[in-house]
């Protein structure tokens, strides 16, 4: 469900609801949105615990940006702290 509303985040361009929900070892000190960006969907292709408080969320988010479509497909890497789960980091498939 973090995943599914990060995505959400990015949609809207909810800056603010990121970097909450970024863990502090890896979050940006602050984050652009390309102009004119279309959010097309996102397809979450597989989910699994990696440990008691972390798991790895593969997913494939597609957009349009200058009239170009655009695949990001990623596997990114989340951990549990206080009971929140946060995004750590990911893999970018080619």
């Amino acid at each position: 469900s973090l995943m599914r509303s990060r995505y959400t985040a990015f949609v809207r361009e909810r800056g603010d609801y990121l970097q909450a929900t970024w863990h502090p070892s890896s979050r940006p000190a602050a984050l652009d949105f390309e102009p004119g960006t279309k959010w097309l969907g996102l397809e979450v292709r597989r989910h699994r615990l990696t440990g008691d408080d972390r798991a790895e969320v593969e997913f494939v988010a597609r957009y349009r940006v200058g009239g170009r479509a655009v695949r990001l497909h990623e596997t990114s890497r989340f951990v549990r702290e206080g009971g929140r789960w946060f995004y750590v980091d990911g893999d970018i498939h080619a």
